[in-house]
């Protein structure tokens, strides 16, 4: 077997808890510096998700300069940014059975977050001792903000206009952002062939929860009366609570860091009412604690998992012929809170965002706006 690296998944026997390490393809021994950094990434609580996709983009540089003899605790600039070019220009090889008609070839964004996940490894070991010391100043260039984002203060004398940015880093055209009309989402609730896939679907769209929130909710999450108060909760309303968890069986994972309470409308609570008699007829999952479960696959009354989710969102996309994703659904649920004008810090709260400069990323103008402003202001001048 050729010398390389690989991400791997370790379960911790005391805990249980799942961990992602580097290790020798070969030996299976740890990469000390990878790991330590992956490590490193868990103690800022970080999710295993995120450990998992920086684990393998660190594998992917560890194993490009093993396969060129270089040493990549000193890259040259020419090194990282040849290492770079590599990530936009080398087939992928294929997966699946499907095989694709030409190469398929990583994105410029991709390509991103790979030198992002170097960057932050390079900058680790440099911090330890691990790694030459003038790799640190490769990795950013100064960097003048001409347009400031929304709520950043740049200084009384503007000293912190000048940042440091990424040095390897492709620059990239907005690709928008994709939502769905109220009318594709009730289209794709009525192809959805079981109730738990419309529950699903109207969840999503209705609560603008992440899919990992989603599926790590449990039962004693959802307060569906109109009154909770037997349960211990004095929130009133229908509702549901999203709890940040490590220890879902289908590694589902809440992205917020704060436990956070949606209300949600009695459509959604019907069409949970009628996922709750589905589910009830298959004894295997009448009992379970998790919410989402599987009904027709074995092992039944499991939790459904990430996989599952997404081949029948793609089963819906190919049916309704548009794409049908699940972050689309909070995406829309959020667009349509702010054209409605629901106040920004609430669409914060709703959506579970730290910082709100993440909120830009959701209002966007569409064509019915442009063209009804084009519309009024040729309405006032004809009334002048």
């Amino acid at each position: 077997m050729d010398p390389g690296f690989m991400a791997e998944r370790a379960v911790d026997p005391g805990t249980r808890a799942v961990r992602w390490v580097v290790a020798d393809t070969g030996t299976l021994e740890l990469q000390v510096e990878a790991t330590a950094f992956i490590a490193s990434l868990r103690s800022r609580g970080l999710s295993p998700n995120t450990e998992r996709a920086y684990a393998g983009r660190v594998a992917l540089y560890l194993n490009h300069c093993t396969e060129r003899r270089l040493d990549w605790r000193a890259p040259s600039f020419l090194s990282l940014s040849g290492f770079q070019r590599w990530l936009v220009t080398e087939p992928l090889p294929p997966r699946g059975r499907r095989r694709p008609d030409g190469p398929v070839l990583r994105s410029r964004n991709t390509a991103n977050a790979v030198m992002t996940a170097v960057a932050g490894l390079l900058r680790f070991c440099v911090a330890n001792g691990w790694a030459d010391p003038n790799v640190a100043a490769l990795l950013a260039q100064p960097k003048y903000l001409v347009h400031l984002p929304a709520g950043y203060d740049a200084g009384e004398h503007n000293q912190f206009r000048t940042v440091d940015a990424a040095a390897f880093r492709f620059r990239l055209t907005d690709p928008g952002y994709e939502d769905l009309t109220p009318d594709q989402i009730a289209h794709m609730v009525g192809l959805a062939p079981r109730a738990r896939d419309r529950f699903l679907i109207a969840l999503l769209a209705c609560t603008g929860v992440r899919i990992g929130e989603a599926l790590g909710l449990r039962r004693q999450d959802m307060h569906l009366l109109a009154s909770s108060r037997a349960l211990g909760c004095s929130t009133e309303g229908p509702h549901i609570h999203v709890h940040r968890r490590t220890d879902n069986p289908n590694r589902a994972l809440a992205k917020t860091r704060k436990p956070r309470t949606i209300p949600v409308t009695a459509d959604l609570v019907a069409l949970y009412t009628a996922y709750r008699h589905e589910r009830d007829a298959v004894a295997a999952a009448a009992d379970g604690d998790m919410v989402f479960v599987n009904l027709l696959r074995p092992p039944l009354g499991r939790a459904m998992s990430y996989p599952n989710t997404k081949e029948m969102f793609d089963r819906l996309a190919r049916t309704a012929r548009h794409a049908c994703r699940p972050h689309m659904l909070r995406h829309s649920a959020a667009t349509t809170w702010l054209r409605d004008g629901v106040d920004r810090d609430v669409v914060q709260y709703l959506l579970g965002h730290v910082s709100p400069l993440s909120m830009e990323r959701y209002r966007h103008v569409d064509d019915t706006e442009t063209r009804a402003a084009v519309e009024r202001l040729q309405a006032l001048r004809e009334n002048r």
